[in-house]
């Protein structure tokens, strides 16, 4: 039958089903396959914290979300246009997020009395009428899969699990995106099983037959490539530029870095991509503990290394003493802070921002730190090179501030041209610096940067004494002198307060807002989509975002009071907002939520234009 073909201009899409349906999976190859279509996307995992929460319960649901177009995107969407569920759990969990319109796709084999009951459906929403306001496409998912493959040498179990590959057959071809790369994947993936291999290719392509027979689906759509700029792009999840930026980080340098590591969500990641870059000198070390981890890395910083620790935010609070210790010591190191939702344990795959106080405060004594935050997954690339930066060049330990949602979403990143990456090499003292020309100071700043020579171990002649204890000026000896302690207290802090960051740009196409909402961090996306929407629209609005958090931009307070109201969006209770209002004396308007969710651009829109009618 010859079906029509539809052009739209951007498309969002949510997998979503158990556990163990391999949503994540299916949605990342998605991604890939869009990726290669050339169309801008971005996506968002959403999955339990639980290894395996109960089978088809509302907290075992895992979903993923991805959002692609023919223009430039910076959010995941606010609203699935097509929702594909798994089960009963899946359309439960998910309902409330459709608009009415819009397609569902049901594995109805998984819609039994006993799943139903699971989730508190007193009748069967396909049946009922419930579900009226939604164009519903009932298919037998998990029966044809077993059905496709009973030719197959696989286990009835192993035919079920493949229904994830049918789904994505059937969405792939429904929006009409290439495949040749997910069969590779299942070559790659199953190459010790070659039954298993089969199977998913069958799968996979039963479901793009499915879509092509059957009368369900009289429509298929097609997404034209986004106008990007020329390049070779990739598709890449924040944590996976964040191990590329630091793995730069160390060939710019031209030092071996160093990574001590203890797994917690979302960070692990990191770990498990910087162990496959040996090759470039980068050592990877899980260790027993968070408090070994930071140690390790500051210990490689003192042997010459550029010293990397990562973590979560419950990891950032055992490592406080040892990054006091790397203040103290004045040593490069780099602490990677993929922030999730707190306090405690909180909720380890959703994501916050409410780590900022910590980060810039939560140690003891005055030990101020650099702190900065990238806004985007590409971003991190960036914001690693940038860390490593101010770490080598300043002696000082950087605080990367990255979260969930940056994290584990991805995007197209251009890869950048080598050369144009910045030059991090540092120079070691390899000489006494003391006026008799034999004596080593070991904190004889350079004035300039206020940073001290970076001595390598086992250097002869420039042994010298390194510890917590107070450290006399330029000789470096302990020194419980009262003048030399505040002395030695406000040089770090001016060591700190004097980087040069570059200014803060604001983004005000008609020059006559009056409004300006300032971000950081990654509700770049869902500010930049709401100002672009009220602007659409007539409105004249004001963005900024902040990258570097400590020191701040030195142009930021006469950008603050350009404007006549200021609004600080923030997953927290308010954080920066505190900050803003004490340094600046300016009167914030604080936006906050602690869902465990990212803004929506909608609710943005609607609070900005409030504030606008206001003004």
């Amino acid at each position: 039958m010859t079906k029509q073909i539809r052009q739209l201009d951007g498309v969002v899409i949510r997998f979503a089903g158990d556990s163990g349906d391999g949503m994540q999976l299916t949605g990342d190859r998605f991604t890939s396959e869009t990726a290669q279509l050339g169309n801008d996307i971005s996506t968002l995992p959403n999955f339990p914290a639980e290894i395996r929460a109960p089978a088809g319960t509302l907290p075992g649901v895992s979903s993923f979300q991805v959002h692609f177009a023919d223009y430039d995107i910076l959010t995941p969407g606010d609203a699935p246009n097509v929702l594909v569920a798994m089960n009963p759990a899946a359309l439960k969990a998910n309902l409330a997020d459709l608009p009415r319109g819009a397609d569902i796709i049901v594995n109805t084999d998984e819609f039994t009395k006993r799943n139903l009951a699971k989730v508190g459906y007193q009748s069967n929403p396909l049946d009922d009428e419930s579900l009226a306001g939604y164009v519903v496409h009932p298919v037998a998912l998990t029966s044809m899969t077993v059905g496709a493959l009973a030719v197959h040498e696989v286990s009835k179990k192993d035919a079920e699990r493949s229904k994830n590959m049918f789904a994505l057959g059937l969405l792939s071809w429904m929006y009409s995106r290439p495949y040749e790369s997910t069969l590779r994947f299942l070559e790659r993936k199953f190459a010790a099983r070659p039954e298993l291999v089969a199977a998913n290719v069958a799968a996979f392509k039963a479901g793009w037959n499915f879509g092509e027979t059957t009368e369900d689906f009289a429509v298929r759509y097609e997404v034209k490539p986004a106008k990007m700029k020329p390049g070779t792009y990739r598709n890449i999840t924040g944590n996976a530029a964040l191990s590329l930026g630091l793995v730069a980080a160390g060939v710019r340098s031209g030092l071996p870095v160093f990574l001590g590591a203890y797994p917690i969500t979302p960070a692990s990641d990191i770990l498990h991509e910087l162990s496959k870059h040996k090759r470039f000198g980068v050592l990877t070390m899980q260790a027993e503990d968070e408090i070994a981890a930071v140690g390790a890395a500051l210990g490689a910083s003192y042997g010459g290394s550029l010293g990397v620790t990562t973590t979560s935010g419950p990891g950032v609070a055992l490592k406080s003493e040892t990054i006091s210790l790397a203040v103290a010591l004045e040593l490069p190191l780099v602490i990677v802070d993929v922030q999730r939702a707190g306090p405690s344990t909180g909720m380890p795959t959703k994501t916050e921002q409410a780590d900022l106080n910590m980060a810039l405060y939560g140690r003891h004594g005055e030990a101020p730190v650099a702190v900065i935050a990238p806004k985007s997954p590409a971003d991190c690339f960036f914001a690693a090179l940038e860390a490593a930066r101010i770490a080598l060049t300043y002696r000082t330990p950087v605080i990367l501030l990255s979260d969930n949602y940056v994290a584990n979403g991805s995007e197209p990143w251009l890869l950048p041209d080598v050369e144009s990456l910045p030059d991090l090499r540092v120079e070691f003292a390899t000489k006494p610096n003391g006026e008799d020309g034999t004596t080593f100071l070991p904190y004889l700043r350079d004035p300039e940067t206020l940073a001290r020579p970076w001595a390598i171990p086992g250097t002869a002649g420039l042994e010298h004494r390194i510890g917590g204890l107070e450290k006399a000026d330029k000789t470096g000896d302990i020194s419980y002198d009262p003048a030399n302690h505040d002395f030695m207290v406000r040089t770090r802090a001016a060591r700190i307060e004097t980087i040069p960051v570059p200014d803060l740009e604001v983004e005000d196409p008609d020059g006559d807002a009056r409004v300006l909402v300032l971000g950081w961090g990654s509700t770049y996306g869902p500010i930049g989509a709401a100002c672009r929407g009220l602007r659409q629209r007539g409105l004249s609005i004001a963005q900024a975002h902040l990258r570097h958090l400590a020191p701040m931009p030195a142009n930021l307070g006469e950008v603050l009071r350009s404007y006549d109201r200021v609004v600080i969006p923030e997953m927290n209770l308010g954080q920066l907002a505190h900050v803003i209002r004490a340094r600046y004396l300016v009167d914030a308007i604080s936006y906050n939520q602690v869902r465990g969710l990212p803004f929506t651009a909608t609710e943005l829109e609607t609070t900005l234009e409030e504030v606008l009618k206001n003004v």
